[in-house]
C-alpha cells in the first residue's frame, strides 16, 4: 500500500519507489472529516481555499497514476483507522508512507503500526525534505536551537540535498476495488483559491517559469518583501505544502539555473528561503507537542487573554490599521498573503492585540493555501517569542510598514483596508480595569 499524504506526486517519490516493488500496489488517500470541523481555536483545520486546492492535487494525482493502469483509492474517515481496515481486507503486507511533522500524523502511523503489527510492516519513507535526517550533522535531539546555527551547520559542512529521482517507468496494477466514497467528499468552492492550481503540471509549470522563463529568480531578493506582486516572490510554497512539488527538484533546477545562466545573491536567497521551510520541517519533527503549546519551545510563558472582538476584527479586517485589514481581506478572499504580510499580521495579533498566538496559527492554517506544520506554528512561535528566535518578541511597526511596502496606498485601495470597527488596540486599562502600560514597538 502507497499511503499518499502531503506527497502527492510522482516525480522524486522515493516511498512510491519502493512500493512499486511489489506484484500489487492499493494507492490511498484518506479525507479526514475532522478537517472541516472547527476546533478549540475557533478556526477549522482546512477552509475552502486549501480544501479546493487539494481536491485539485487529488485529481490530477488520479489522472496521473490511470495512465500506469493505477488509481487513487479515495476513502473519507479517521486515517488510521482506514488504513488499517483496508490493509486488513486486502491483505496488505507493507504500508509505506512519507515522513511528516505534526503530532497527529505521528499518532495515526503509531496507531497503524502497534493495530497491525503482527503482520504488516509500515516503512516510513523520507520524501518532504531536502535532507535524510542520516545525511544531519547533528542528531534530531540536537537540532540547533535557531534557524541561524542550523543554516551554518548546514553550509559549514557543505551537506548536499538528497539526490531526486525520476518517476516510476511502471507500477504494479491495483487489486480489485468497489468504487471509492469520492462523491461523498465536501463541497469544492467554485471560485477559491483563484491563484494556484492543484497538481504536478501546474507546479512543475510555475518552477519552470519562475527560473528560466522570466528570469525572476534573479531579482527574488529585491522584490519579495511586495505585498501584491505575482512575480515578485517564486510562489512555490503552496506545491511544496502539498507534495506536489519535491523541495529536492525545486533544489536541482535552482544548481541547474545557476550552473546554465546565472548565480547571484537572489538564487542564493530562494535556496535560503528552502533552508528555512527545511529547518521547520525538522523542527517541528524534534519538538512534537511543543510546536502547540504556548509557552513554545523555549517554555517561556507570555501573558496573553482572548478578546473575542478584537480576534473577529483581526480575522475580518476591521481593525484600526488599513494594512492589516487589506492583507486579512487578501487573505480571506484568496488563500494567500505575501510573506511580509505575514509577519505584520502576525505582529499586530500578538503585540498590538495582545492575542494567544496560537489563535492567529489555527486561523492561517484554516486559511492559506500552502499551509505547512512546522513552517507556520514555527513561525508563529517565532514571532511571538516563544520559538527558534534569540529575541523575545518581533514586534513590527505598522506605520512604518506602511510607509515602506505601501507608500501610495494602492494595496490598501485594491484591499479595502480602510474599512474599520470600533478600536482594538490595546488601551489604558484591560478588561478587568487594571492598568496596562502600553509597549514601544520596534522599527
Amino acid at each position: 500500500m502507497m499511503w499518499f499524504t502531503r506527497d502527492l506526486r510522482l516525480d522524486d517519490q522515493p516511498a512510491l519507489q519502493r512500493a512499486a516493488q511489489a506484484d500489487m500496489l492499493l494507492c490511498v488517500f484518506v479525507i479526514d472529516s475532522y478537517w472541516f470541523q472547527q476546533t478549540k481555536w475557533q478556526a477549522k483545520p482546512m477552509g475552502r481555499h486549501r480544501w479546493r486546492l487539494l481536491w485539485q492535487s487529488l485529481h490530477a494525482l488520479d489522472l496521473n497514476l490511470r495512465r500506469y493502469g493505477q488509481r487513487l483509492h479515495i476513502a473519507i474517515g479517521e486515517p488510521s483507522s482506514v488504513i488499517t481496515r483496508l490493509a486488513r481486507q486486502h491483505g496488505i503486507h507493507d504500508v509505506f508512507v512519507s515522513q511528516q511533522p505534526g503530532t497527529e500524523e505521528h499518532s495515526q502511523k503509531e496507531y497503524v503500526k502497534q493495530t497491525l503489527t503482527d503482520r504488516v510492516q509500515l516503512h516510513t519513507v523520507e520524501t518532504a525534505s531536502l535532507f535524510n535526517e542520516s545525511s544531519l550533522p547533528f542528531s534530531l535531539g540536537q537540532l540547533p536551537g535557531t534557524f541561524s546555527q542550523f543554516r551554518k551547520a548546514v553550509e559549514t559542512q557543505n551537506l548536499k540535498h538528497t539526490p531526486s529521482v525520476a518517476p516510476p517507468t511502471a507500477l504494479p496494477p491495483p487489486p480489485g476495488l468497489s468504487e471509492d466514497n469520492r462523491a461523498q467528499v465536501p463541497n469544492v468552492d467554485p471560485v477559491a483559491c483563484p491563484l494556484f492550481e492543484g497538481g504536478e503540471r501546474p507546479a512543475q509549470e510555475r518552477l519552470r517559469y519562475y527560473l528560466f522563463e522570466s528570469h525572476r529568480i534573479t531579482t527574488y531578493k529585491q522584490t519579495r518583501n511586495a505585498l501584491d506582486e505575482v512575480d515578485a516572490s517564486s510562489r512555490l510554497s503552496p506545491w511544496l505544502a502539498l507534495g506536489t512539488l519535491s523541495p529536492r527538484r525545486t533544489a536541482n533546477e535552482i544548481a541547474r539555473y545557476e550552473d546554465e545562466h546565472h548565480a547571484n545573491d537572489s538564487t542564493y536567497w530562494l535556496w535560503f528561503e528552502l533552508l528555512w521551510r527545511e529547518f521547520f520541517q525538522w523542527y517541528g519533527l524534534a519538538h512534537h507537542q511543543r510546536l502547540f503549546t504556548g509557552s513554545g519551545v523555549r517554555g517561556r510563558r507570555v501573558q496573553t487573554s482572548f478578546y473575542p472582538h478584537r480576534y473577529k476584527a483581526w480575522t475580518q479586517g476591521t481593525t484600526e490599521w488599513p494594512l492589516v485589514n487589506a492583507c486579512m481581506n487578501q487573505l480571506r478572499e484568496t488563500g494567500w498573503i505575501s510573506n511580509r504580510a505575514r509577519q505584520i499580521v502576525a505582529s499586530c495579533f500578538v503585540n498590538e492585540l495582545e492575542l494567544d498566538w496560537r489563535y492567529g496559527a489555527a486561523w492561517f492554517q484554516e486559511q492559506l493555501v500552502d499551509y505547512d506544520v512546522g513552517s507556520n506554528w514555527g513561525n508563529w512561535q517565532y514571532l511571538a517569542g516563544v520559538g527558534a528566535d534569540a529575541k523575545d518578541q518581533r514586534w513590527f511597526n505598522l506605520e512604518k510598514q506602511q510607509a515602506q511596502f505601501d507608500p501610495d496606498g494602492s494595496f490598501i485601495e485594491r484591499w479595502q483596508g480602510h474599512t474599520t470597527g470600533r478600536p482594538t488596540a490595546r488601551h489604558t486599562v484591560d478588561a478587568a480595569d487594571w492598568p496596562v502600560e502600553p509597549g514601544k514597538p520596534l522599527s
